[in-house]
């Protein structure tokens, strides 16, 4: 099939909000998060430590997977007598602080899960046995013991916040902002409220990333309809400092194959999304590492130049996706959405030297692949 694509887009660019003034995510932030690994029960201070090591070990830490986030349940059940939260005794016996310690110790950074209501996701859906270890009512003292404790990227979960204990998205959000700003110590600032209040037009301010979307699985469909609905989205990205976040990595994960992984990698890169990978760096098979670690493919990721990846066409079995390049380039996905191997063109007007970003050479002046079901081309195009 032959797509004539032209990229006008480029030139009507929206005006947006300023990001968010803490100075900080000024690329999208990279790194490794327990949650779809482990989920809640399984999490241990000795599975964080081990996905420390094994970035550090695999080069994904050098890559630029630097933040090691902790999700949710590394709660003890009830807070401390004074109100502090405190780690489970018995999966973490050696306390945040020191599990801060050691990750910071492999040259990474730290991060950790709260939530502005009462309840945590886990509490609501995984059955954690817990009470009372919101941030609600205890922002200052929480945001006041990230800090001592040396975290560096907090991810907020809004968990049914609303109707739960009637709580409002952006003010909740806005407020744990606000004790963040006032620490001596810079945390990047993740929320998720999964694109139910459409954050793109109004987290600008308050985060720097917001969700767009549900929890993403790790199956092709669930892939497929997540990139679908940032086709909307898109056209609301504006200065570094603050990311639409389409949610974390499922490479390595589930039912996707080797093809699926580097689909579902190359759109997230053109989007300019956080990468977060979700398994265990030490068991990721060789194809899923060289996707995770191809650093052509990061460095499309690691780019804005003045608008995330936006879909340019689809019709049945295919879609082209597109973003403009520092220097006067463009990254273009050409996706095979459908169950039989076909060939995706794009026309782009001008004259253009292409390189593929997953062979890893340059394959001539033509926008075309002949590809697999379920898989893509992550093209890089440079003026001639």
């Amino acid at each position: 099939m032959l797509l004539l694509v032209v990229l006008a887009w480029l030139l009507s660019l929206p005006t947006v909000s300023p990001a968010l003034a803490n100075g900080l995510a000024a690329t999208p932030p990279m790194g490794w998060n327990s949650w779809n690994q482990v989920r809640c029960h399984d999490l241990t201070e000795d599975v964080v430590r081990h996905a420390a090591d094994a970035l550090a070990d695999t080069g994904l830490r050098d890559a630029g997977y630097r933040y090691v986030v902790v999700d949710d349940c590394w709660q003890a059940p009830t807070r401390a007598a004074d109100g502090s939260l405190r780690a489970d005794p018995a999966r973490f016996p050696h306390g945040i602080a020191d599990l801060a310690d050691y990750v910071h110790s492999r040259g990474l950074l730290f991060g950790i899960y709260a939530v502005p209501g009462s309840r945590t996701c886990a509490m609501a859906n995984d059955g954690y046995a817990a009470s009372g270890i919101g941030s609600l009512g205890h922002e200052r003292q929480d945001a006041e013991t990230f800090g001592r404790w040396g975290v560096d990227y907090l991810k907020y979960d809004w968990c049914h916040a609303d109707t739960v204990d009637g709580l409002d998205r952006k003010a909740a959000f806005e407020k744990m902002r606000d004790e963040l700003a006032a620490l001596p110590r810079p945390i990047v600032y993740a929320i998720s409220e999964y694109g139910v209040s459409s954050p793109w037009t109004w987290a600008r301010p308050v985060a720097n990333l917001w969700r767009t979307t549900d929890d993403l699985g790790a199956t092709w469909d669930s892939v497929l309809a997540t990139i679908d609905r940032q086709a909307t989205v898109a056209v609301h990205s504006g200065a570094p400092g603050g990311w639409n976040d389409p949610d974390m990595l499922q490479v390595g994960n589930g039912t996707l194959t080797a093809d699926e992984a580097r689909a579902h990698f190359s759109v997230w890169a053109v989007l300019n999304a956080p990468l977060f990978a979700g398994t265990d760096p030490a068991k990721l098979s060789g194809e899923d590492l060289a996707t995770l670690g191809n650093p052509e493919a990061i460095a499309v990721d690691q780019d804005f130049a003045g608008g995330q990846g936006r879909r340019l066409d689809a019709g049945p079995g295919y879609q082209v996706w597109g973003k403009p390049l520092s220097g006067g380039g463009f990254a273009v996905v050409l996706l095979n959405t459908g169950g039989t191997t076909a060939t995706v063109s794009a026309a782009i007007p001008g004259s253009w030297t292409v390189r593929d970003l997953w062979a890893h050479r340059d394959v001539g002046t033509g926008v075309s692949a002949t590809l697999r079901p379920h898989s893509a081309a992550l093209l890089k195009l440079t003026p001639r």
